[in-house]
């Protein structure tokens, strides 16, 4: 059966590398140059690239902190660590409902899908514009003042030869055209998806794990050991696609409060997810939505200073161990007094009943025995590295 999905891994590799090997395409080329170009921000000096650096698989560059500074000045602090733009093909719309079917049944299991923690952007094309608008990124007030900063940019003549004289002319137009080309460059551009990591040569046949990540990878998968593989898919997809390690799935896991952040300063301020700050669709909708955020890819997670929404933890071994010990030890992670531990402090005390409690880790209480061991940690950590892209 392995060497059945290694087969099917292999071809569906190839063949995507194979339609990737081509040159851009010239929108694509134009996105390159806009993904580029920091004239495209309020201050002048922030570009896409600034955030998604391509020396750290799109990610955040080392050393930029919990979230990145941006605003006309760069001294405003996000709300969010900042995602990487690695492996985001594929990714279905944002869905209220999405249902696994089990035998005969087909069973709600909640929200999923989209772009952002939170969801709110259906297309990557969508997606790309977010920043360029967000007055803590890069600052355009709107569609008027990018616009303006496209007509001056010096991708402009190329946006008229491509698009035509009228390309920006009206500026939700051309802020549309921006959003599409910067899209086609994350599609067509092989750096964006390479599938170079250690595990993907490992599910190719072409290289081996060592006992630490392969004892490493069994507890990754184990439903009562890590359990990482029930959010975290590790085998391939349909006709052998590589896994994405996300099922685009929201949770509620309780992380907490991150007192690096500024808007954190404001013992009212709360980072609600699906509710808000930065969606407004759901707030009304349903209080169960409160304080869920989408679960992200694990590819390249040891590449990253920073974990989770809000950049709380620095490190893939507190990560695991976060996970491990919450709720055993929530002294450990939680603002407490001498008489009251407050546990998942990050969020009113109305949303916690939606904190995931049920599912394997979460599932443990003071006085019983961690379901990994510090040995276990460190060998899930090592299988996490092997997810890392050499390029």
């Amino acid at each position: 059966m392995v060497a059945q999905v290694r087969l099917l891994f292999a071809l569906a590799l190839l063949t995507c590398m194979g339609a990737r090997a081509a040159p851009l395409s010239a929108e694509a080329e134009l996105g390159k140059a806009l993904f580029f170009d920091s004239s495209l921000s309020a201050s002048g000096r922030l570009a896409c690239a600034s955030c998604h650096d391509p020396q750290n698989a799109y990610g955040p560059p080392r050393g930029a902190g919990p979230v990145m500074l941006g605003g006309a000045h760069l001294d405003q602090m996000g709300l969010r660590a900042v995602p990487s733009l690695r492996y985001l093909d594929n990714r279905p719309r944002f869905s209220r409902h999405q249902y696994a079917t089990s035998s005969d049944d087909a069973e709600d299991i909640g929200p999923g899908g989209g772009f952002m923690w939170d969801g709110r952007a259906d297309s990557l094309e969508a997606q790309a514009l977010l920043p360029l608008l967000d007055p803590r990124e890069m600052a355009n007030h709107d569609v008027h003042a990018l616009a303006a900063r496209l007509r001056s940019a010096r991708e402009a003549p190329r946006m008229r030869a491509l698009f035509g004289a009228a390309a920006l002319r009206h500026d939700a137009y051309a802020a549309t055209l921006a959003g599409r080309a910067l899209a086609r460059f994350e599609l067509e551009d092989p750096s964006f998806h390479p599938f170079d990591s250690r595990y993907d040569a490992y599910l190719r046949g072409t290289e081996t794990l060592s006992a630490q990540e392969l004892h490493g990878l069994q507890l990754f998968v184990a439903p009562a050991k890590g359990n990482c593989a029930e959010c975290h898919p590790a085998s391939s997809g349909p006709g052998g696609r590589p896994p994405q390690f996300t099922d685009h799935r929201f949770a509620a896991l309780g992380v907490p409060r991150n007192p690096q952040l500024a808007a954190n300063r404001d013992a009212s301020f709360h980072d609600l997810g699906l509710c808000g700050p930065l969606r407004s669709d759901l707030v009304k909708v349903s209080a169960e939505y409160c304080g869920l955020f989408k679960t992200p890819s694990l590819r390249n997670a040891g590449r990253r200073a920073q974990f989770f929404h809000n950049g709380r933890f620095s490190t893939l071994e507190e990560v695991v161990r976060f996970y491990v010990q919450r709720d055993l030890e929530p002294r450990h992670w939680y603002a407490h007094s001498a008489e009251r531990v407050q546990r998942y402090d990050d969020l009113p005390s109305l949303y916690r009943v939606n904190v995931d409690r049920y599912d394997p880790p979460f599932d443990q209480h003071p006085g019983q025995t961690p379901v990994l061991s510090e040995s276990e940690i460190r060998d899930l950590v090592a299988f996490l590295y092997t997810l890392d892209d050499r390029s």
